[in-house]
């Protein structure tokens, strides 16, 4: 393995990845902000309904944790039944098995040799690690540094559901590539990759569930064909908290891959739900704790959280609980909220909690979690795979 590989296997294995508790609870209005912090309460909820509806539908759940990039939540979602958790990023898993999560599907392709060798190298300490593969010049590479280490590499074909992104196109080139995959004497065929992240976010259920029937029948039409061929694939992997009660009756994703249903956004509660205007099967749990520092004039005031602090990818960020107030961008450490009609007045030094407009690159500025029940905070939680994009 090169020095540069080993610099970053030892880095990721060394974040904290525990829980620091804290001699004596402290109140929220005791935090320094920026802080996020995590409503417990929902939180919890939001992890056993959807564990539930997993288990009711007889679907196994590989939560994401691209999203919240922490060993300390991935050890809850286990702990309530899910099969194991799946990673963006080959550093993420380095993070989540050096924490004792040691399950991971990674969900991006590896093509280079050096990231290949660093994979082999976690492999070879944590056999559960899986990863996807979409060309066949990717897994004659990952046969023979596997054969080189002496280890059978579980893989799942990444398909396009086009998008255009990763992937390799539906129907005949899988079939291709599946049975170069058996034929490879180190790796092992263990599933299928199908992640329509385009239709996650489409308003509306009815509109969402149509695209993606439409957009997954390629999928079941490749898994036909692999049946026809006699080629067993066990797990059919995906879909995620926006199409997650699609897939039981849709009957072909048996591993979900959903992430944001812990915490939820902004961007997923606009989406709409099955019965509802808003997308609330969930609650939001996750809110960004800021403190009002300064007061320009009457109708303005600037909190201490902008850029640096908040994801700017989609819409506004939203305040908890109060009305006719505006966020708008004042830069790297601000935001300006504009007062037009505040069911709450806001005062200098007030601290407010705010909802996030997306939760997983929210998640990526900053370094710990500081969850609460009944205003208090009694741990804090490192997101120790926060920054890794290797």
């Amino acid at each position: 393995m090169s020095e540069i590989a080993e610099f970053y296997r030892q880095w990721t294995a060394g974040r904290p990845s525990e829980v620091v508790t804290l001699e004596e609870p402290i109140p929220l209005e005791a935090l320094h902000t920026p802080a996020l912090v995590i409503d417990l309460d929902v939180f919890e909820a939001n992890l056993d309904r959807m564990q539930n509806h997993i288990n009711d539908a007889g679907i196994q759940l590989r939560p994401h944790t691209k999203m919240h990039k922490c060993p300390v939540i991935a050890r809850k979602q286990i702990a309530r039944g899910a099969e194991g958790v799946c990673a963006a990023k080959l550093g993420e898993a380095e993070v989540m098995c050096a924490a004792g999560v040691d399950d991971v599907l990674i969900t991006s392709p590896l093509a280079s040799l050096d990231k290949l060798e660093r994979f082999i190298a976690l492999r070879s300490e944590y056999p559960k690690v899986k990863l996807v593969v979409d060309h066949l010049d990717t897994a004659h590479y990952l046969n023979r540094l596997a054969a080189v280490d002496g280890c059978i590499i579980d893989v799942y074909i990444d398909i396009d559901p086009a998008m255009g992104r990763t992937g390799i196109k539906a129907g005949r080139p899988v079939l291709d590539l599946a049975t170069q995959v058996l034929d490879a004497s180190n790796l092992r065929l263990s599933g299928l990759q199908m992640y329509a992240g385009h239709c996650m976010h489409i308003e509306g259920y009815s509109a969402r569930a149509q695209r993606y029937r439409e957009v997954m029948a390629s999928g079941q039409e490749t898994k036909d064909l692999l049946d026809d061929a006699g080629i067993d694939v066990p797990i059919f992997s995906g879909g995620g908290t926006g199409t997650f009660d699609i897939e039981p009756d849709q009957g072909l994703i048996n591993e979900l891959q959903a992430g944001s249903y812990a915490f939820m956004d902004i961007e997923y509660r606009d989406i709409g739900g099955q019965h509802s205007d808003n997308f609330d099967d969930f609650g939001v749990s996750l809110f960004l704790l800021v403190t009002a520092i300064s007061q320009p004039n009457s109708r303005l005031i600037t909190v201490d959280a902008g850029f640096k602090s908040l994801a700017s990818d989609k819409m506004l960020p939203e305040f908890r609980e109060i009305e006719g107030v505006v966020y708008h961008w004042g830069g790297d450490e601000h935001g300006i909220v504009n007062l037009r009609n505040p069911s709450k007045m806001i005062e200098l030094g007030d601290k407010l909690e705010v909802l996030t407009p997306h939760c997983d690159p929210t998640v990526n500025l900053h370094d710990f979690y500081f969850p609460y029940r009944d205003g208090m905070v009694s741990e804090i939680w490192p997101i120790t795979a926060r920054g890794l994009s290797q």
